[in-house]
């Protein structure tokens, strides 16, 4: 098996991202592989053809841009060259597929969140990526 030469880290951007950060970090390094850090802002409009357009926009700039400061400051405290972090807008699942396929990435990592109940049957972000993939997946576990 050869190391891994590209990865992607899909990351959220909370303290529970860090580590996830952290892991691929370590794995990219141990492996001299180029590593990518991705944040996606998804936000939904609820009336897409509604006067609410124009402040739901404004509400993605503004997020998009706290994310970018967020992102940076990720990338610093991680060692990484300022043009690992990447902050997109859009769906999340197809932002972290558009991005492996972007860097020919051979290897995803994400956060894999423990679900119960209700949750299990809402949040597919995981599964969606995993089964739409280019490359090997890496779940990290949340607590």
């Amino acid at each position: 098996m050869t190391a891994y030469r590209s990865i992607l880290a899909a990351v959220d951007l909370t303290p529970g991202g860090v580590p996830i950060a952290a892991r691929a970090c370590e794995i990219a390094r141990a492996g001299n592989a180029v590593l990518h850090l991705l944040h996606v802002v998804e936000v939904v409009a609820l009336e897409p053809m509604g006067e609410s357009l124009g402040p739901v926009m404004q509400i993605d700039q503004q997020m998009t841009l706290r994310a970018q400061k967020q992102m940076e400051k990720l990338v610093r405290e991680l060692g990484l060259p300022p043009e690992s972090g990447h902050v997109e807008s859009g769906s999340i699942q197809s932002e972290i597929l558009r991005y492996a396929r972007e860097f020919n990435s051979d290897l995803i990592v994400l956060g894999g969140h423990e679900r119960h109940g209700l949750s299990s049957l809402l949040h597919r972000t995981e599964d969606s990526v995993l089964h739409g993939a280019p490359c090997d997946v890496l779940a990290v576990r949340v607590k």
